[in-house]
């Protein structure tokens, strides 16, 4: 392989695909995917839907079965990096067999909660294969959460913290805004203060959207609870949310 394009798609509606990451799957031969097993199938076809809608060419896919890691680890940033390793050993192998031009669909933007870029990194830096690769920019689930609930993701010049559902519990939600991603423990409900405000959204830009947002006092085990259903009736889920105290601009009209 010669080249690698890591090519953004989107938060899952394919209609978020951007011209140019369409003009960079049109240059790849071979699709390299990581799959997570049956439960999350949709996600696999969500790419294969992208592609049979916008390539021009002949391709092929190269799965990759997505090795196993401990989701509640006593040390998390060992248990990843070491995932990480398998991982790039994995990606390592692949492209080491491929011909031409490669790539990888990336979920969102890779710049965000994504470790496809220091997977390569790791693969570079060992010098088994060498190749050039270019990094294309997708729509991210921060975007389209703001976007489907009309919202702005901050008040008039204050910062936006994001985060990880995992920091919130140990953190607390301290900047007026907190954007919280990777929540698998709805960890929003160990925010006690009572003037938070909560958009939260699950399967953004796929036919299970589901949004909810209000007071937090108010909505919290309503999200809860639907998220339960949601990922029992599915397998998985992918969620994020934003919170903001009162005092920054107020809630969209609904």
């Amino acid at each position: 392989m010669r080249k690698l394009y890591v090519i953004g798609i989107g938060a899952g509606d394919p209609d978020q695909v951007t011209v140019q990451a369409v003009k960079a799957m049109r240059q790849v031969e071979t699709f390299f995917v990581i799959g997570k097993g049956e439960a999350k199938r949709e996600l696999v076809d969500v790419r294969t839907a992208i592609l049979t809608e916008h390539m021009d060419r002949p391709y092929r896919i190269v799965p990759i079965a997505d090795p196993p890691r401990d989701r509640t680890p006593a040390d998390y940033v060992d248990v990843v990096d070491d995932w990480h390793d398998r991982r790039s050993a994995l990606l390592e192998s692949a492209f080491a067999a491929a011909d031409g031009v490669g790539g990888i669909l990336v979920w969102g933007d890779p710049a965000l909660y994504d470790s496809t870029l220091r997977m390569i990194e790791r693969v570079l830096a060992r010098g088994v294969v060498r190749f050039d690769y270019e990094v294309i920019p997708g729509i991210t689930s921060a975007q389209a959460l703001a976007a489907r609930h009309r919202i702005v993701l901050h008040g008039i010049g204050e910062p936006v913290r994001i985060t990880t559902g995992r920091r919130l519990r140990d953190e607390g939600l301290g900047a007026e805004n907190a954007l919280v991603m990777l929540d698998g423990d709805c960890s929003f409900t160990t925010i006690s203060a009572p003037d938070v405000h909560i958009w939260w959204g699950a399967y953004l830009g796929m036919p299970d959207e589901t949004l909810i947002e209000g007071p937090l006092s108010e909505v919290a085990e309503e999200i809860v609870r639907r998220r339960a259903e949601l990922r029992d009736r599915k397998g998985w889920i992918m969620d994020i949310y934003l919170l903001r105290r009162a005092g920054s601009d107020p809630p969209a009209a609904v």
